[in-house]
């Protein structure tokens, strides 16, 4: 009988796999995409990791171990590293950003050795608004930034309304924390969210680039079709630097699901609502808020990720995205189930819906409000 039953199941577990291996042929031959990898994680353990197509214009295939562009996948890992700084005591998420500070923080110049890393805090003088800036604003994208400093029209760093009052989505805000954790508290960030991926087992993700991810590397496709090479990015940019592979993914993803590597208050915070969202689309940031009757009331900022409830219950996802890649992660903290899609051709994004609701059922993962407009978007 219990033979009988063990060849059951691995029957379901085959049929499974094929029904996405089908969605993902199938999300490939309707969007055009080059690319496509995907990972599913039930119970809190990576069950199903594959990719499909091509890695550069070569034609040479896309594997699990491929390095790919993490974009603002970036975000949550940083969230993730924060919290371990939280809970280790050296960090307070609602202590002003600048009560970390030698001094005040328009009065910091340039990085020395990168003049662009971070923001010209010298524009925030005159404005002390900055110093109401705290870390759980940072990664809620509530600072009142916009999304980096050198998109707004004259290229200076301004606040647009009362730090904390409202979600505005803000790389700038992370990159501020950053700066505080590195100049502040005198830790590199890159330093320790390696620390982070060895403990994860993630040989092949770093958030700075490394020689030896040129040995299998994926470019990209834009919205045109037309091949882009890869950024190696030089600097860590808590942000968007980030370079991985589905398979460390994936096992970023199952950690984060389990709550590995925090404490359970840690991982509460992170997904749970912090701020709401008040807009119809996530792009442009400062879009005009919907009347309240018109709000989702199931949607809100967590730390690093995207909160929502929908037909299974509590969940949270993060999305990733530049003119040649398309990333996303979406978990149900019921029974731990997510499901990490990584494209290096930005035309797979068009399929991420169908793809989700395929591997995880309707979740009401709120894609609409995602994908409304990528303008100015990391």
């Amino acid at each position: 009988m219990r033979f009988l039953l063990f060849w059951a199941m691995v029957g379901r577990a085959l049929a499974a796999e094929e029904a996405i291996d089908t969605a993902v042929n199938n999300t490939l031959q309707s969007t055009g995409a080059k690319g496509l990898a995907l990972a599913v994680i039930e119970e809190g353990k990576v069950r199903y990791v594959r990719t499909f197509g091509v890695r550069n214009a070569k034609g040479e295939p896309l594997t699990t171990d491929t390095v790919m562009y993490g974009a603002s996948l970036t975000k949550t890992v940083f969230a993730y590293t924060v919290m371990q700084l939280v809970d280790a005591g050296k960090f307070d998420l609602d202590r002003p950003l600048g009560a970390y500070l030698s001094k005040p923080l328009p009065e910091y110049g340039p990085d020395p050795v990168f003049p662009d890393k971070y923001g010209p805090y010298k524009d925030l003088a005159g404005d002390a608004r900055w110093e109401k800036i705290t870390a759980r604003m940072a990664l809620t994208h509530s600072t009142g930034f916009a999304n980096f400093w050198f998109i707004e029209p004259d290229r200076k760093l301004r606040i647009h309304f009362e730090p904390g009052s409202r979600y505005a989505y803000s790389g700038e805000g992370l990159i501020l924390l950053q700066f505080v954790i590195e100049r502040g508290l005198g830790l590199d960030l890159g330093e320790l969210t390696q620390s982070a991926f060895r403990r994860l087992g993630m040989p092949r993700s770093s958030f700075v680039w490394r020689k030896d991810f040129a040995v299998n590397l994926a470019d990209g496709w834009n919205d045109r079709g037309e091949a882009q090479p890869h950024d190696e990015r030089s600097k860590v940019r808590a942000a968007g630097s980030m370079d991985t592979t589905i398979a460390d993914m994936a096992k970023f993803a199952a950690a984060l699901v389990r709550g590995e590597g925090l404490s359970k208050k840690a991982r509460a915070e992170m997904t749970k609502p912090q701020v709401a969202i008040t807009t119809a689309h996530q792009f442009p940031p400062f879009a005009p808020e919907l009347p309240a009757e018109q709000r989702r009331k199931d949607l809100a900022a967590g730390l690093g990720v995207v909160v929502f409830d929908g037909p299974q219950g509590h969940g949270f996802f993060k999305g990733g995205h530049d003119g040649q890649t398309a990333n996303t992660i979406v978990c149900l903290e019921r029974r731990q189930r997510c499901v990490v899609l990584l494209a290096n051709d930005v035309r797979a994004e068009a399929g991420f819906a169908a793809l989700v609701k395929a591997v995880l059922g309707d979740t009401g993962v709120p894609f609409d409000w995602e994908y409304g407009d990528h303008a100015g978007k990391s």
